[in-house]
């Protein structure tokens, strides 16, 4: 029987936040095989299941929109696999949403283009909110330094901020939505605030969404709203 491919949207809250990327894949597994989807696995000595994340989250921050795409070896009604799945994850994980997808669908590491973000500064007043966003906004370099393999490389986080506006009053200092970039390199609140002012520093940050733009066309990776479609129809 052909495989079938299917993708998940879910979230991230609370205690788990603190999980980093690797354990998720294990929750995840786990997960999948408690719950009796049928997963596809690779070929070879160490078979593992076929299935592929989104961007990863930073260790510490929450998630309202967290994809993940699975090959399955077999049709499955998408509709039930979010009550399935989310009953097998541990709490403060919870599938919101499952559609099908042509096997030749791009990944989601090669399609997210941006994300929305939503985050605190602690300690800080409307006034500093204020300057803050004028500090991102108005500076026609943001100067960055990131450590990649071993090595110190410069960047420039300037050009990676779609958009920035203070939201107002949090439980622990101003609040701020952004739209920051995927693309060529992914961004995180963090480090925007340490490039602006290294004394600052982030409270709670949560992910709101992940976006693919292209030829004009800004969409989610999978519509909040969309109908779940049988599975059968995107076999190959």
């Amino acid at each position: 029987m052909s495989a079938t491919s299917v993708r998940l949207r879910f979230t991230k809250h609370g205690k788990v936040r603190f999980t980093g990327h690797r354990d998720v894949a294990r929750i995840w597994e786990r997960a999948i095989r408690k719950a009796g989807v049928p997963i596809a696995y690779t070929q070879g000595f160490s078979p593992r299941p076929r299935m592929s994340f989104g961007l990863a989250l930073p260790t510490g921050d929450e998630s309202e929109g967290e994809y993940l795409d699975l090959l399955l070896d077999e049709p499955v009604e998408p509709g039930s696999l979010p009550e399935r799945l989310s009953a097998a994850l541990p709490e403060g994980f919870e599938v919101t949403g499952a559609i099908a997808i042509e096997r030749s669908t791009p990944s989601l590491q090669e399609s997210v283009t941006s994300c929305s973000w939503w985050f605190e500064v602690r300690e800080l007043d409307e006034a500093g909110a204020a300057a803050f966003v004028d500090a991102v906004l108005g500076a026609e370099q943001i100067p960055h330094t990131r450590r990649r393999k071993g090595k110190e490389v410069d960047v420039d986080l300037r050009p990676a901020v779609a958009s920035l506006a203070a939201v107002g009053a949090s439980q622990r200092g101003q609040a701020f939505e952004a739209e920051l970039a995927a693309k060529p390199f992914s961004v995180r609140p963090a480090e925007l605030i340490a490039a602006i002012d290294s004394s600052l520093e982030l409270g709670l940050a949560r992910r709101t969404q992940q976006w693919i733009d292209g030829d004009g066309d800004r969409r989610e990776p999978l519509p909040v709203a969309a109908p779940a479609a049988a599975l059968a129809g995107a076999r190959t």
